[in-house]
């Protein structure tokens, strides 16, 4: 069967190539050169060897080597080399635009670590940020703890952002105390005078900054982050509030950042340079009331092209890292040089732009079901069978495509007659199922012919999108994927393997959770969003792969326990020698880690099902030894992977 398969597909895809590949996955859109196909057909990375030369390595023999150290899929594969690259672009695109419009004032870019607060992401960007002096921000009490064990570098900024009590204020100034360069951002108005009251009582001057709420609207998924809806900063009047305070405590010389945040991945630059200009006022403004302001700092915002459209669309932008830090830097030196103020230091928090290359998520194949209709023949009608079903497939046979509309609209009136017949007992389940089935094809049909038509007419464009097969993932998508659910966003998505032969199939990617939402039936497109993913024919021999790539922002974090599947095993993958070496492994989650979490003792289950087996047995309902055969099971069922196990 397997032999037949392939050497059909052969055949059919004489002329396909990995090129064909890559634009039909829009590879050199969105990868930013971190990722390609190879001639062979195999999803490819770029990697830093250990003597320090660029190699191409195929995810696929990734995955292979991962399943033969019995590590299973889903996996979220880790490159370090892709942290390093984003680490450097984005500082080198500053120091670059700093230079050369001579700016007197340094940049100095923090990493959020709510957007993956992974211990081997943050200790990899603290490394690696260090020739930078690149810092970290902070947005509550753990993360503030987790932050400050990691800051070693004076130059190197910790903000600390959100909401925060005595105890997360105590922290931080005793962090000051230490020489932690750490900078208290006033979130909200009643927060100004609990510091003063620790920082008296800790007999520590502290460092603060102040969140200003600007008018200027973010773009994309989180506009509503900026602007006079926002939740968090203050207004102009609340700034000028917080600096009289400060005057009347003779603290104002404490006063050194300013601070705004237009939102997560904003796709129009345009939007960052209004905002920009808007703050940029602000700043000058607070120098001119006698703070010493030293830092501006613009929050995060900064996007990715996840779809490779280079547009503002809001899974997209049109504009580079470069472009970005050229810009700023222009609008911040021309602002400050007409206003005779210094130039502050520049500081970004960009969280997204650093980490979503790093991590891809590889499932597996389980099963396919194929879309209804595509039979390439259909059982002859019955001697006997009724007026319905001899109209339906009289409307089969006539197809054509001059009359593919009427042939439409009739299909679908004696589809409807038939049910109505069934609903009133005068069709039988046989007869239904049958006329389905011929619906069906009629639809398949009319599916074909359409893709060879330019002009599609407005009633048959759902045709095509309802002719999918569903391809069942070995993932969640509630745990993995959280925000392709919630928000709808777009990641780029391809099998890893055999991308030198025609994708045959459209698909639709279902996950195991057994939930309606546990799919995902948006992919990204050269034109728009696309409602089905290419995919191939898969033998029952093969273990056909599909990646996510750029999932490495915000996805582990906030991933839930829907159906109660937990974290994917997790493996960094960096080369030594040309040579892939796997590290930092990370077991997902266990049946008994998920149970724990909402409040399962696994003792005290294994205990009940022991007392229910032994129920069983005095009922002889099974045999002493079935019991112990049950108990084994049930343990082994709770030290087991949440996912499907091969």
């Amino acid at each position: 069967m397997k032999k037949s398969r392939n050497s059909s597909i052969k055949r059919k895809i004489r002329n396909w190539t990995a090129a064909d590949s890559a634009e039909l996955y829009c590879v050199n859109g969105w990868s930013n050169g971190y990722f390609n196909i190879s001639k062979e057909g195999e999803f490819m990375v770029k990697l830093q060897d250990s003597d320090g030369t660029a190699k191409s390595v195929s995810l696929y023999n990734i995955m292979k080597g991962l399943a033969e150290r019995g590590t299973d899929a889903p996996v979220l594969l880790r490159f370090r080399d892709l942290l390093h690259a984003r680490i450097d672009e984005l500082n080198k695109s500053f120091i670059k635009a700093i230079k050369e419009a001579g700016y007197k004032g340094k940049y100095r870019g923090v990493y959020p670590i709510k957007v993956n607060q992974q211990r081997q992401v943050v200790e990899e960007i603290v490394s690696h940020g260090a020739r930078y002096h690149y810092g970290l921000e902070a947005g509550s009490k753990p993360e503030l703890i987790a932050a400050m064990a990691q800051m070693k570098d004076p130059k190197a900024y910790l903000m600390c952002n959100g909401y925060k009590d005595d105890e997360f204020i105590d922290l931080a100034l005793m962090g000051m105390r230490m020489g932690i360069n750490i900078c208290l951002i006033l979130e909200m108005p009643n927060e100004l005078p609990a510091i003063l009251r620790r920082a008296e009582a800790l007999g520590v001057e502290p460092q603060l900054g102040v969140r200003v709420r600007l008018a200027s609207k973010g773009s994309g998924h989180w506009n509503e982050s900026a602007g006079d809806k926002s939740v968090f900063g203050l207004n102009a009047a609340q700034v000028i509030d917080v600096v009289d305070a400060l005057k009347a405590a003779d603290k104002l010389h404490c006063l050194k950042v300013l601070h705004y945040h237009q939102g997560s991945q904003i796709p129009n630059i345009s939007v960052v340079r209004g905002a920009l200009t808007e703050a940029c006022r602000i700043y000058i403004d607070l120098v001119k009331e006698g703070a010493p302001m030293e830092a501006l700092d613009m929050g995060g915002g900064l996007a990715v092209d996840y779809d490779g459209s280079q547009t503002n669309f809001h899974s997209s932008c049109n504009y580079t890292i470069e472009e970005y830090a050229r810009d700023i830097v222009e609008i911040v030196g021309e602002m400050c040089e007409r206003a005779g103020v210094e130039h502050p230091n520049l500081v970004t928090e960009s969280g997204r732009a650093v980490v979503a290359y790093h991590a891809v998520l590889a499932f597996n194949i389980l099963d396919v079901t194929t879309a209804p209709g595509m039979e390439k023949s259909m059982p002859s009608l019955p001697e006997d069978a009724s007026d319905v079903l001899r109209a339906l497939d009289e409307t089969r046979r006539m197809i054509t495509r001059k009359n593919i509309q009427e042939c439409y609209n009739d299909a679908i009136y004696y589809r409807d007659q038939l049910r109505a017949e069934f609903y009133h007992g005068k069709a039988s389940l046989r007869e239904r199922g049958m006329g389905e089935a011929i619906y069906w094809h009629i639809m398949g049909l009319i599916a074909h012919r359409i893709s060879e038509m330019s002009e599609i007419p407005e009633d048959l464009k759902e045709v095509s999108d309802n002719m999918v097969d569903f391809y069942y993932g070995n993932f969640s998508v509630f745990q993995s994927l959280p925000d392709s659910w919630a928000i709808d966003q777009l990641f780029p998505v391809a099998p890893i393997q055999r991308l030198d032969e025609r994708p045959s199939q459209k698909s639709v990617l279902v996950d195991i959770t057994c939930d309606c939402d546990g799919k995902v039936d948006n992919f990204i497109d050269r034109e728009d969003v696309a409602r089905s993913l290419p995919l191939h024919e898969v033998g029952s021999q093969e273990t056909y792969y599909v990646a996510v790539f750029m999932v490495g922002a915000y996805q582990e974090t906030l991933g839930d326990l829907h159906n109660l599947l937990g974290d994917t095993n997790v493996v960094s993958v960096h080369l030594e020698n040309g040579r892939p070496v796997y590290t930092q492994e990370e077991e997902g989650d266990s049946v008994a880690d998920v149970l724990s979490y909402v409040k399962y003792d696994a003792k005290d289950l294994v205990a009940q099902f022991r007392n229910l087996a032994e129920r069983a047995v005095e009922e002889g309902l099974i045999t002493p030894r079935q019991r112990r055969d049950a108990l084994e099971a049930y343990r082994n069922g709770l030290n087991g992977y949440t996912y499907y196990e091969l």
